[in-house]
C-alpha cells in the first residue's frame, strides 16, 4: 500500500468521524427545545404570580383577561407590521440589484443604516406628532424601522449569488425574470428570512412603545406601570415583551429552516 493511499485512508476515516459527529441528533434537538420551553416557562411564572396575589386596583392590567388581550394586540402590532415589511423590502431590494438602480444601492445602504442606527422610540414619536397616536401610525413606524434590515439582507442575498450561474440561466434560454425567480431567490432565501428574523424581533421589542402612543399592547403594562410607581406591572410587562419576543424568534428560526432549499 501506497504512502498516498495511506493518507486517503486516514482522510476517510477522518471525515466519517466527523458526519457521526455532525448527525447527533442531540445538539439539534436541544437548539430547537430549549428556546420555546424557555418562553413557556416564562408565560407560566407570570401566571402564576398574577393569580398567586390579590391585586389592587392600580393593578388591575395583571387580570388574565387584560394580559391575553394586551399579548394578543402586542403580537397584532408586530404580524401586521411584518408583513408589511416583507411586502415593501423583497420588492425594494431587488429593486436595488437591477440596472441603472445598482448604481444608488450603497448609497441608500448606507443612508438605511444611519436610520437604524437612531433610537425607535423617536421615530415613534415624529409618526406619532405628524399622523396622530393610535394603531395604524403606529403601525406605519414600525414598518419603516423594520424595513432596514430586511432591504439590506435583500441586496446582500442576490449579490452574493454566483454571477456563473446567472450566465449559465441566460445561456439556457432563461428570461432576466425567471433567472430571478428560479436562480437567485433561491440561492438568496437563507440571508434574505435571517433579515426578516431579526426585523420581527427588533419590532416585537419595539411594539412595546405603542403603549405609550395610544396603541395598546403590553407597552400599556410598562407605561402604566411607570405612571403609577408599580413595580410588579411593569416587571410583567418586560418579562412577557422578552418571552414574545424569543418565541418569534423561534418560529422564525423554524419558518427559515424549512423555507431555504434543500441543497442549501
Amino acid at each position: 500500500m501506497t504512502s498516498s493511499q495511506v493518507l486517503d485512508m486516514e482522510a476517510g476515516e477522518k471525515n466519517a468521524g466527523s458526519v457521526v459527529r455532525e448527525g447527533d441528533p442531540t445538539p439539534g434537538i436541544a437548539r430547537w427545545v430549549a428556546q420555546p420551553l424557555v418562553c413557556l416557562a416564562m408565560f407560566a411564572g407570570v401566571l402564576i404570580y398574577t393569580n398567586s396575589r390579590e391585586l389592587t386596583s392600580k393593578q388591575g392590567l395583571l387580570a388574565n383577561s387584560e394580559l391575553w388581550d394586551g399579548a394578543t394586540r402586542h403580537l397584532f402590532l408586530t404580524a401586521v407590521a411584518a408583513v408589511l415589511v416583507v411586502l415593501i423590502s423583497v420588492p425594494l431590494g431587488v429593486l436595488l440589484t437591477r440596472g441603472p438602480m445598482r448604481r444608488y444601492s450603497g448609497l441608500i445602504l448606507a443612508l438605511a443604516g444611519f436610520g437604524q442606527a437612531a433610537p425607535a422610540i423617536g421615530l415613534v414619536v415624529l409618526f406619532a406628532l405628524y399622523f396622530s397616536v393610535g394603531i395604524w401610525p403606529f403601525i406605519a413606524a414600525l414598518t419603516v424601522y423594520g424595513i432596514l434590515p430586511v432591504v439590506a439582507n435583500v441586496v446582500a442575498g442576490l449579490d452574493g449569488v454566483d454571477r456563473r450561474l446567472i450566465e449559465a440561466g441566460r445561456g439556457m434560454g432563461m428570461s432576466a425574470f425567471m433567472v430571478l425567480r428560479k436562480v437567485e431567490l433561491p440561492i438568496a432565501v437563507p440571508v434574505m428570512l435571517t433579515g426578516v428574523r431579526t426585523a420581527v424581533v427588533l419590532m416585537c421589542g419595539t411594539a412595546a412603545f405603542g403603549g405609550f402612543v395610544g396603541a395598546g399592547g403590553l407597552g400599556a403594562l410598562i407605561n402604566t406601570g411607570i405612571k403609577l410607581g408599580e413595580s410588579p406591572v411593569l416587571i410583567v410587562g418586560a418579562v412577557l415583551i422578552a418571552a414574545l419576543a424569543l418565541l418569534l424568534d423561534w418560529i422564525a428560526r423554524v419558518v427559515e429552516v424549512n423555507a431555504t432549499p434543500k441543497g442549501l
